[in-house]
């Protein structure tokens, strides 16, 4: 497949904004491998070729083990996540596949809850909202993997 526009190049405003947000994220104190895993969790679940390889290979750089990487599809049997990281990708999976279940329970939410304080919750309900709509970009633009 090729890909079939490239939003840098017509919209570069709004491309700029969501490298702002990135950075923010980035920068706050959501802890990065959580960044990591849930910006890998949701990509697999969206389908984002582009954004799955892009996370899976900067993950890998910045020292994540492979057996993590590996069990990122299948987290909820693995024992390689700490239960933060779990909660986590447990609120990932309900935030990012809202139209196929109730929204988001409460019992992931408190989950949650016990692990981050309000400002992490809002960063990682930002973190997971961007890395959706990333994805519908990635998915929808045709984004090559490994360009």
């Amino acid at each position: 497949m090729s890909q079939r526009i490239n939003l840098t190049k017509h919209v570069p405003d709004i491309y700029h904004h969501f490298l702002e947000v990135e950075k923010i994220l980035r920068g706050s104190e959501l802890p990065t491998a959580t960044f990591e895993l849930v910006k890998l969790r949701a990509s697999q679940i969206n389908g984002c070729a582009y954004c799955v390889d892009m996370h899976s290979r900067d993950m890998k750089k910045a020292g994540e083990s492979d057996e993590r990487l590996w069990m990122v599809a299948a987290w909820r049997e693995a024992t390689v996540f700490t239960p933060a990281e779990r909660a986590a990708l447990a609120l990932t999976e309900e935030a990012t596949r809202l139209p196929d279940r109730e929204a988001v329970p409460d019992a992931v939410w408190e989950q949650a809850r016990e692990h981050y304080d309000d400002k992490q919750l809002a960063l990682l309900i930002a973190a997971i909202a961007m890395i959706n709509a990333w994805n519908r970009i990635g998915v929808t633009a045709r984004l090559t993997p490994g360009t």
